[in-house]
């Protein structure tokens, strides 16, 4: 057999061999138009709540100064408390009067919203509707491409297929402003089951 024929099927087995091991996505570009009308119609209104505002200020003025090993102690006491399903740095999050007021508005989205979280100036979380797998988020584009950007940024991120959810999901992240003073002083993400968009 000659090199060209072992280069060509070589080939062909790398497309068969990436198109079966690839991860199942579906582009998020499909789905920004509605995203962004659920975020400005649903989700926006909101974020000037003070119940939201007065828990990230609280938890940004508790937070000032921490360290980076501080932060990584904390993400690490969560993860660990996360696959326990229980502890008191997540009971304490979970329990805040911030977390009850998420719950409350992913229920009023039907089943179109899987979680929010909210998350401080730092990027940890200050409330969420469900348990996140980690603390901090400072370190991935839902953070940094919404409070790292500064006021009016918003970020949507890619489609994927969530395994345990059975469903498409993205996630959209958008800043929060303080109405008092115009300046950034955290994030929400929303999951996203693009199928229930309407």
């Amino acid at each position: 057999m000659s090199r060209t024929h072992h280069y060509a099927i070589a080939t062909c087995l790398a497309v068969v061999v990436s198109t079966v091991l690839a991860p199942t996505t579906a582009p998020a570009n499909e789905f920004v138009p509605q995203i962004q009308r659920l975020v400005t119609d649903k989700i926006e209104p909101w974020l000037a709540d003070e119940t939201l505002l007065s828990a990230v200020r609280a938890q940004n003025v508790a937070h000032a100064g921490m360290d980076s090993e501080r932060i990584n102690a904390l993400d690490t006491q969560w993860r660990d408390e996360a696959t326990a399903g229980s502890g008191p740095l997540i009971d304490s999050v979970l329990g805040n009067d911030l977390s009850a007021f998420l719950i409350e508005k992913k229920q009023t989205l039907d089943g179109v919203v899987s979680e929010m979280f909210v998350m401080d100036n730092i990027g940890l979380n200050v409330g969420q509707s469900d348990i996140t797998s980690d603390y901090w988020q400072g370190d991935e584009d839902k953070w940094k491409k919404t409070f790292g950007l500064g006021p009016d940024a918003t970020f949507i991120d890619e489609v994927e297929f969530d395994d345990s959810a059975e469903a498409f999901l993205s996630q959209a992240s958008v800043t929060i402003v303080d109405p008092d003073t115009g300046k950034a002083i955290g994030a929400i993400t929303i999951g996203i089951n693009v199928e229930k968009l309407f």
